[in-house]
């Protein structure tokens, strides 16, 4: 509605997590370098947590769409799957062509996917290629599940894993891990990493990024005021800014002007129910309530 008005190409502050607006906080440059990192030396396994709205899902689509030739990527984002649906998807994701009428048994057996798996990873190591598996809300992945997915990195050969498996998800995934079913597979894990919510002056550089990227014609600009009420408006949670944001630039429009202040943010805000809670209450409830329902 308002993306003509100002110029944008497109909304800049869109929910759908499209990885040219991803905003390099130091938490998220942070999470990326060790990913890559962890890549490079294939650790086995990585895990990234972070509360809702915090940009878990944007880093996972940044990582799939790193120009590597020598990099295979599966992006799992439907975490409940059974382990021949989880394998099946692995498959799938990577390219692995295989003909289910080759096997003894039809369908084929997990043993089947896994021997299939296991080739098509040999058949990387010549090429100096690998192959990561990234999986989001990995919170909600069964305990079977997960449990094969601790076999899955198994697959290796003498001296390096053929598989790098990065688990990202809530923060409650991290209680998941430890808990004694899931000890072999917590004592994998490598890497650690804990996104955490934008400082204000991190809010302030996020949202120029975004209205850059969107490049309006007419130069909008979010006084200070308003930014560091959107700042405590959100604490920080680049997904509740992207709401804040919108919402004001759409009282911006209906007011025919570029200039967004405070007021603007606040009856934003007034329109979510974000309004300022005791310290007490956490951000979580007033997220939930922002969300178009």
């Amino acid at each position: 509605m308002y993306e003509q008005y100002y110029g944008f190409t497109e909304n800049p502050f869109s929910l759908t997590p499209d990885p040219k607006y991803l905003y390099r906080s130091e938490a998220h440059a942070n999470a990326f370098d060790l990913l890559q990192l962890a890549q490079d030396r294939r650790e086995g396994f990585a895990v990234i947590t972070g509360d809702i709205g915090t940009g878990k899902t944007m880093l996972c689509r940044t990582l799939l769409q790193l120009t590597d030739k020598k990099r295979c990527t599966a992006l799992l984002l439907n975490p409940f799957l059974s382990e021949d649906d989880l394998l099946r998807s692995i498959l799938q994701d990577l390219g692995v062509a295989y003909d289910p009428r080759r096997f003894a048994s039809n369908p084929p057996s997990k043993q089947d996917l896994i021997g299939t798996l296991y080739d098509f990873l040999l058949s990387l190591v010549p090429l100096g290629a690998r192959a990561v598996l990234i999986i989001d809300e990995a919170q909600n992945l069964p305990l079977k599940t997960l449990e094969q997915i601790r076999i899955l990195s198994n697959l290796e050969t003498d001296k390096e894993k053929l598989l790098q498996i990065v688990l990202v998800g809530q923060l409650n995934l991290v209680p998941l891990l430890r808990s004694p079913e899931l000890r072999q597979l917590d004592q994998r894990v490598s890497i650690r990493y804990q996104l955490k919510p934008l400082v204000e002056e991190e809010v302030t550089a996020y949202v120029a990024h975004r209205l850059a990227i969107a490049s309006g014609a007419r130069p909008v600009t979010f006084t200070p005021k308003a930014l560091e009420r959107v700042h405590q408006h959100s604490s920080g949670i680049p997904r509740l800014v992207n709401l804040l944001c919108d919402r004001s630039l759409l009282g911006g429009f209906a007011a025919q002007t570029n200039r967004i202040d405070v007021d603007f943010v606040s009856a934003a805000a007034d329109s979510l129910d974000l309004a300022p809670e005791p310290s007490q209450r956490s951000w979580l409830s007033r997220f939930r309530r922002a969300l178009p329902s």
